[in-house]
């Protein structure tokens, strides 16, 4: 039976070289994969899925409209099809989640999600919601605050380097935009939790 795969963390945890990792490990004994990629980090990556070791893979952009369902079943009689993989996971909608996992159980293919829970005010992401209710593993990838704690929160950075709190809970960008803590110092920082 498959399963729905929920690998989850705060940036610079290895997401999406533990996807590329994954993705390697079925090409390798020849197995059919297919990686998905939304569509608004997609446009920043050439349509690939990158790692910042310098591993990366072509993926399908999706859209907020994008059915994942409809798009596999197709796929699935075309080709076998033995892993999804998606990185990013956290932009997906609630019914694309809920898509994904009709997939795991009607069409019998395991699907890996990688992405972050909480955005920079502390509050869930969409797709990260639904998959926390919904996946069957839940694996945490682990990455380290500037005190050697576990962190676990994110936070955005001005332009000059300075912590702000609000603003859309979308925007794409790498260590210049954002940085990680453990709850402590997210919210000495942050004073919203």
């Amino acid at each position: 039976m498959a399963k729905v795969h929920f690998f989850y963390s705060t940036m610079n945890a290895g997401k999406s070289t533990a996807l590329l990792q994954s993705n390697y490990n079925y090409l390798e004994r020849g197995m059919e994969t297919l990686l998905f990629l939304p569509k608004i980090d997609a446009d920043n990556n050439d349509n690939k899925i990158h790692s910042r070791i310098g591993l990366n893979a072509k993926a399908y952009s999706v859209d907020l409209n994008f059915d994942f369902y409809n798009y596999v079943s197709q796929e699935s009689i075309k080709k076998q099809i033995d892993c999804i993989l998606i990185d990013e996971v956290q932009f997906l909608t609630k019914d694309q989640i809920r898509q994904l996992c009709k997939i795991s159980d009607e069409l019998n293919i395991p699907v890996m999600c990688y992405g972050i829970r909480t955005d920079f005010r502390g509050e869930l992401f969409e797709g990260s919601a639904e998959l926390l209710a919904l996946a069957d593993n839940f694996i945490e990838l682990k990455t380290v605050c500037d005190c050697g704690r576990k962190a676990i929160m994110v936070v955005r950075l001005d332009d000059e380097g300075k912590v702000i709190t609000d603003g859309d809970q979308i925007k794409i960008g790498g260590n210049d935009t954002y940085k990680v803590y453990c709850r402590k110092h997210f919210r000495e920082l942050t004073r919203l939790i």
